[in-house]
Parts: structure tokens; C-alpha cells; sequence
């Protein structure tokens, strides 16, 4: 299904609160916990996005510029509570759609959905997508 949303966040339960978020918009959502499960998941289901929460699971450029070679309609929607991760320059500045503060507000989140993901959510693919 295109609608997939992956939130990939290393707490079940902060997963769990966005996957709700999500199925209250239509959005069909995945929690993961781990970068490997991700990577796995991402590679063997066809998905809209992920949303990757970058605080807590070891995310790096290579990571991020892999995961979108492998898959070059995924939409990335990176969470932080930093304002600045000079680690992640080449991701931010190629890959990653929006980076959202935390707290997450829910419409900004929906918001950033739409506009980078492809649309409305009880669409059956995105624009661009078969």
C-alpha cells in the first residue's frame, strides 16, 4: 500500500503516540524501532514516507543517503528537539523534506505530510507513483 508512513523511533510508546496521530488522518502508520528494521521494511514494502525521529536513533549521512538511493520517491520528515545538526548537512540539505521541533504539533506534522508526501492520504498513490 502507498500510504505507509514509517515512523521510525527508537521508544515504542513516542512511536506509538505518532502512529496514532496518523491513523486519525487516514494515514496507514508503521512503528520501528531500529535503523535495521527501517532500512529492511522501507526496502521490501512500498511507502509514502518516514518520519525518523533523528534524537534517538543513530542517524548519519550515509544511513539517510542510502535508504533514499534505494528508494528515490521516499519522502523524509526528520523530528528533533535540536535546531541544528551539523552532522546531518548533506541529509538536510538533499534528503530529508522538513526537520520538525518537538514537541511535535500535529497540524505542522500533517501539514508537511501533504505538502512532501504525496497528498491526501486516502488517495491510493501519490502523484508521480503507480
Amino acid at each position: 500500500m502507498h500510504d505507509l508512513i514509517i515512523v521510525a523511533h527508537a521508544s515504542p510508546d513516542e512511536g506509538g503516540k505518532l502512529c496514532a496521530i496518523l491513523d486519525r488522518h487516514e494515514y496507514s502508520a508503521m512503528a520501528l524501532h531500529s535503523l535495521d528494521d527501517l532500512r529492511l521494511t522501507v526496502q521490501n514494502n512500498p511507502c509514502r514516507g518516514v518520519i525518523l525521529d533523528l534524537d534517538s536513533l543513530p542517524v548519519d549521512n550515509r544511513f539517510i543517503r542510502n535508504l533514499c538511493k534505494d528508494n528515490p520517491d521516499l519522502c523524509v520528515i526528520g523530528t528533533s528537539s535540536r535546531t541544528f545538526h551539523p552532522e546531518l548537512e548533506e541529509s538536510m540539505r538533499s534528503h530529508i523534506s522538513a526537520c520538525l521541533s518537538k514537541p511535535l504539533d500535529e497540524d505542522e506534522l500533517i501539514y508537511w505530510l501533504k505538502s512532501t508526501c504525496g497528498g491526501d492520504p486516502r488517495s491510493r498513490a501519490s502523484p508521480g507513483r503507480k
